[in-house]
């Protein structure tokens, strides 16, 4: 604080010094009198002219951070007009006036009332003018001047980061750069040493230095080893003043990581390893693993791993894995306990990447022995084969033998072994084997045709220990034999025009044959021997499994015959030759003079009449238009059709009247009246109908005789169904009779009030007869008991 005091105060000193130097200089060259237009005389009595100056002021200065009781005097404005009178006075104007810099108006003193910081604004531009005090009249131009607030070292150097990460590889020669730290310092670097820096380590020696003036880290120690430290914490330090006393400093933090190079070979940590496998492991199977350490890392510590020697590199491989840096050996082939038991490998450990820097630390690798021994295990059996193709011809007789499969017990026990067939593969169970000696033969017939390879699998089983298995595929293939003719490609329908000339090809046809091509490579047409000389039509074999069938003769008229049936006869090449016999369809048709088939039916032929079709169809379309008008007529003349039968009188079978209740019993007095089901007009005889006319009259049975009204209802009923069975006139709707009666011998009774009239009630019905002229029926039957006496 003392040292800052000093400084403080020689600082204002000095500026006090060019503020006098200045006022001075000021007043020395003011201090001459302005002409304004008046003039002087010289010794000689000349007349001199003195030209008008203006302000002269380039700058004053402040020094920063003053921190005194009172303002400090930046400088005094005074004008050569100025007699001291009081009349003249200063105004100051621009950055700063009247807040931070203020004028004393009468003696042109100017002072700074604030603390000011270079940092934040190094200077001020202001304006200073002289004017009549009383009349504001300017008396001199306007005059700018500056203001320089003079640096102080009042700022510490600021490193651009607090922490600072580098990397340099291990081993690095001495002076290797390693990261350039950088200090910055807001002081004026124009003026003194307030920012002139330098830079120092404070910890991380004797390992790393750092240049004074770049502020560059560099390695001081030689052979610095990754794998004995590999980090480091250097504090760098940064002084202004040059590094002097009394300067201000700033320290940063620099982590240093030392990244590795590949200077360590691997190591195998023993020199023999043990291992053991079974016989029964199967090539690709692990047997053991090996690992050579590498204290190096990433890819400067990457091992692989090889056999360079041993009785085993044929039976054994060694494959790295990189995740855990160890050779893994496997089985490379089958082993047989009882041909060798034990195995001996050179393993070899080498780094991957060689850095040539350090080639001198070689070499990068190392060898171990490794010794394996085979474990003897029951195994399973071995066939003699991998697979089996076996051949059989199709249709043989069951029973033939189609080959023969052989497996083996690979122990020295040689146990036997037994055979059985994956009736999985054989769903159909077209084939068997012989459990003892492998012999496969056949037990279904067999169609190249619909099958043409069996593709069976094959147990081979250890007759001791069942779980000792084997399995082989077998491919039967089914040989072909010629029993299949040849027919038809496609169901063929030929045309030939009625005018068609004589040899003229009018379809070609081809052949299939579901044989193989061995029994029938080529085919042969030909016409049957009966018909080769047809008259019609004849047949030229292309010799390309192809044929032509041409018109022989022309002029085929539909009229004598529009469909001709030809047979033709298809042989195979095979040994024996099948053939069968085809029939080829043939129209004839009608052309026209283009050949272009117009109709191939005798109707059109005997139609076509000067009409086209296009007239036929407009016939044919207003035919079918007529149909449909005739049905709808008939439909609604149906719909509107009188009643069948005519009566003189109004039928009471017509009045249905509809009743949702079971009857009240002798007290229901709505009951359906018996007389409703006569018909007054059917009782003496032949009912006339509206509709048909009968042949002949129909005259009453003898015996049958009309029932009183009084009669006995099953009576009635049995004389009217009688009446409508032997009524010839009468439709089958007319002989649905429907009676409201249960019959006799019910043991719950009738529901219908039918027979309330001859019951014993003795309600009074009199009532009815106020009811008006449609309940005058029901009235005359129920109104009187009396009558009712009287009828029974």
């Amino acid at each position: 604080m003392k040292e800052d005091s000093c400084l403080h105060a020689a600082l204002i000193c000095l500026g006090m010094l060019c503020y006098s130097h200045a006022t001075s200089t000021e007043k020395l060259n003011h201090s001459r009198p302005s002409l304004h237009g008046h003039h002087e005389k010289g010794k000689e009595g000349q007349v001199l002219h003195r030209s008008k100056r203006g302000w002269v002021w380039n700058q004053f200065f402040v020094i920063e951070e003053y921190t005194g009781p009172d303002p400090v005097l930046v400088g005094r404005l005074h004008s050569d007009i100025d007699s001291g009178d009081g009349n003249i006075k200063y105004i100051l104007s621009g950055e700063g006036a009247g807040i931070i810099f203020v004028i004393d108006d009468k003696s042109g003193n100017i002072h700074a009332t604030k603390t000011l910081d270079r940092e934040e604004r190094a200077q001020y531009t202001l304006t200073a003018q002289a004017v009549d005090r009383n009349t504001n009249r300017p008396l001199e131009p306007p005059s700018e001047f500056i203001v320089k607030v003079q640096d102080i070292n009042d700022n510490p150097p600021e490193f651009l980061h607090e922490n600072y990460h580098a990397n340099v590889p291990e081993r690095s020669n001495v002076g290797t750069s390693v990261i350039q730290v950088t200090a910055s310092d807001a002081d004026d670097p124009t003026y003194g040493n307030s920012a002139k820096l330098v830079y120092s380590i404070l910890e991380g020696q004797p390992y790393f230095s750092v240049e004074a003036q770049t502020g560059i880290i560099r390695t001081a120690l030689p052979n610095m080893d990754r794998e004995a430290k590999e980090e480091y914490h250097v504090v760098i330090q940064a002084k202004d003043m040059g590094g002097h006393m009394g300067g201000l400093s700033g320290t940063t933090k620099v982590t240093i990581t030392l990244t590795d190079v590949n200077d360590n070979p691997p190591k195998f940590p023993q020199s023999v390893y043990q291992m053991s496998v079974s016989e029964a492991a199967v090539p690709g199977e692990e047997v053991g693993r090996v690992k050579a350490k590498d204290p190096d890392i990433g890819e400067n510590g990457l091992v692989s791993y090889s056999i360079i020697d041993g009785d085993g590199m044929d039976m054994f491989e060694i494959t790295t894995d990189y995740e855990t840096q160890e050779g893994v050996v496997k089985l490379k082939k089958v082993l047989d306990f009882e041909t060798q038991k034990f195995y001996s490998l050179k393993v070899e450990a080498a780094n991957v990447h060689i850095d040539p820097k350090f080639i001198s630390n070689g070499p990068f690798k190392d060898t171990v022995t490794v010794k394996i021994t085979v474990e003897d295990a029951d195994e399973p059996p071995i066939f003699l084969a991998p697979s089996y193709i076996l051949e059989v011809q199709e249709n043989s007789n069951l029973g033939t033998v189609v080959g023969r499969v052989h497996a083996k017990d690979p122990d020295v026990a040689n146990s036997a072994i037994r055979y059985s067939i994956d009736r999985h593969t054989d769903l159909e169970r077209y084939f068997s084997i012989n459990p003892e000696d492998g012999y496969i033969k056949t037990i279904k017939p067999l169609d190249r045709e619909e099958i043409a390879w069996h593709n069976i699998s094959v147990f081979a089983t250890e007759a001791h220990n069942r779980h000792q298995e084997a399995k082989v595929p077998v491919a039967i293939k089914v040989l072909d034999v010629n029993d299949n003719a040849p027919k038809f490609a496609a169901v063929y329908e030929a045309f030939i025009c009625e005018n068609s000339q004589s040899n003229q090809p009018f379809i070609t046809i081809t052949a299939d044959d579901k044989d193989d091509a061995a029994n029938g490579p080529r085919f042969i047409f030909s016409l049957p021997p009966e018909i080769i000389h047809n008259p019609n039509f004849t047949l030229r074999d292309n010799r390309d499994n192809t044929a032509d069938v041409l018109v022989r003769r022309g002029g085929f008229s539909r009229q004598k015959q529009d469909l001709y049936l030809l047979p033709i006869v298809i042989s195979d090449g095979g040994i024996p030759p099948m053939s069968s016999t085809n029939t080829l369809t043939i129209k004839v048709c009608g052309c026209d003079s283009q050949g272009s088939m117009l109709s191939c039916n005798a109707e059109a032929y005997i139609l076509n009449a000067g009409l086209s079709t296009g007239a036929l169809i407009a016939i044919l379309a207003c035919i079918v238009i007529l149909l449909v008008i005739v049905v709808l007529f008939v439909t609604l003349k149906r719909q509107k059709k009188e009643p069948l039968i005519v009566f003189e009188e109004e039928d009471v079978r017509e009045n249905i009247i509809t009743y949702d209740d079971e009857g009240g019993g002798e007290e229901d007095t709505e009951a359906f009246d018996i007389a409703t089901l006569q018909n007054p007009d059917g009782i003496n005889g032949f009912i006339p109908r509206k509709d048909i006319k009968p042949e002949y009259q129909y005259m009453p049975r003898p015996g049958l005789r009309p029932a009183p009204n009084s009669v006995d209802v099953d009576d009635f009923i049995n004389t009217r169904i009688q009446e409508a069975d032997n009524d010839p006139t009468a439709p089958p709707y007319d002989s649905i009779q429907i009676y409201g009666y249960e019959g006799r011998g019910s043991v719950a009774g009738s529901l219908s009030s039918l027979e309330s009239a001859t019951t014993d009630s003795d309600l009074d019905y009199d009532y009815l007869q106020n009811w008006g002229p449609r309940f005058k029926k029901l009235a005359d039957l129920y109104g009187s008991k009396d009558t009712f006496d009287d009828d029974s």
